[in-house]
């Protein structure tokens, strides 16, 4: 089943009673075969959600930090056969979630001693463009791990070092880095719909053999890191655009993993 039927027509609760619950991660993305720039990455986010929840029976999913900006409205996941919890650590945040969206409120990097906390109870959890703010990225993936049900899936979408636009991002003082970003992209100015918050790299890495070796360490029995390359900061800077992709063009061509510029890190816990 290709990722545009997926998109189109979901994986609704009919589907999700025939899936088989079998194949591999790595076989998942090789049947669906992602672009290597990052705006496939951007463009089937959901797609790929919805396509492995279809793959593996996954229903309960939890969408961490998903506060203001939610991966579906709750008429969205209800078509698709989802059931959406939309988690953020920040009440101000969740209280921007849309209507008629559960949530839960815990630190996906703290001790789990939260009353929302819900330990084996997520089929499925994703994130997008969280990791890369978070303070203790390995114990995150430990507490997924305890989070998930036997056979869940996980799914982290974030930006990776050492691309060097976000090298620069993280060896510049914030301040300037804040500044820079609130001008290419007014959206993200303070009070806009998209603000940028401080980015600490932790575990953002887009090298498998650097990433697949913790991601055992902390339990999960299959790994997969689904590399991209290419973004769209230099889409207003003529030249420096066109060297900039010729640069991640031959990055991809090579699979030079040092320089990614986002990934894909979707993980499996055993069944049991």
């Amino acid at each position: 089943m290709s990722m545009a039927s997926l998109a189109i027509a979901g994986a609704g609760p009919e589907r999700r009673a025939s899936a088989q619950h079998a194949g591999s991660l790595a076989g998942f993305f090789g049947e669906i075969k992602p672009g290597w720039h990052s705006q496939w990455a951007w463009d089937h986010y959901e797609a790929t959600i919805l396509g492995l929840a279809h793959q593996f029976g996954l229903r309960s999913v939890c969408e961490i930090g998903g506060g203001r900006d939610p991966l579906f409205t709750q008429e969205e996941a209800a078509s698709n056969g989802i059931d959406l919890i939309v988690n953020d650590i920040d009440a101000g945040e969740l209280a921007l979630t849309g209507r008629g969206l559960r949530t839960a409120r815990f630190d996906i990097a703290g001790d789990l001693s939260e009353p929302d906390v819900r330990r084996g109870g997520y089929d499925m959890m994703v994130s997008r463009m969280v990791f890369e703010h978070v303070d203790g990225v390995e114990r995150a993936w430990r507490n997924i791990h305890e989070l998930l049900a036997p056979g869940g899936v996980a799914l982290a979408f974030f930006p990776t070092l050492w691309a060097p636009v976000f090298a620069l991002n993280h060896v510049l003082p914030e301040k300037v880095s804040h500044a820079i970003v609130q001008a290419l992209f007014p959206a993200r100015r303070d009070g806009g719909g998209d603000p940028k918050f401080p980015a600490l790299y932790d575990w953002c890495r887009g090298d498998p053999a650097l990433l697949e070796p913790m991601l055992k360490r902390v339990g999960f029995a299959e790994a997969h890191v689904q590399r991209f390359w290419g973004h769209g900061y230099f889409d207003r800077m003529p030249g420096l655009k066109q060297v900039d992709h010729a640069f991640n063009a031959l990055a991809a061509r090579i699979g030079w993993s040092f320089v990614t510029t986002y990934a894909y890190v979707v993980v499996r816990k055993a069944r049991g």
